[in-house]
C-alpha cells in the first residue's frame, strides 16, 4: 500500500487529502473518509461523502481530473457508481 498527500495547484503538500494505491486500485481519501475509488476500469464515489464540502470537492475534482458538472453527468449516466465506500 502506498499513501501520498495530494498537492495543491502550487505544488505544496496538502494536509488531510490523500491518494492511496493498493493492489491496482487508487483511492482518494479526505481526512478519514474514502471519497472515490478507481479500479478495474470503474470509478466509485461514496454516496454520502462524494460532495461533502468545498475542500473535498476541490481535491475530488483534481483526483478525477474533471469539474463537478462532469462528475454529476457521469453519475447520472451510470458511468460512475455511487456506493458506500466507508462501511
Amino acid at each position: 500500500m502506498q499513501v501520498e498527500n495530494m498537492k495543491s495547484t502550487r505544488g505544496n503538500t496538502v494536509p488531510n487529502q490523500f491518494i492511496i494505491n493498493h493492489k491496482g486500485e487508487e483511492f482518494f481519501q479526505s481526512y478519514r473518509v474514502i471519497i472515490a475509488k478507481k479500479g478495474n476500469g470503474k470509478t466509485y464515489l461514496d454516496s454520502y461523502y462524494w460532495d461533502y464540502s468545498i475542500t473535498t470537492g476541490r481535491y475530488r475534482n483534481q483526483f478525477l481530473n474533471e469539474t463537478i458538472k462532469e462528475t454529476r453527468a457521469k453519475i447520472e449516466s451510470g458511468e460512475y457508481i455511487l456506493t458506500d465506500l466507508n462501511s
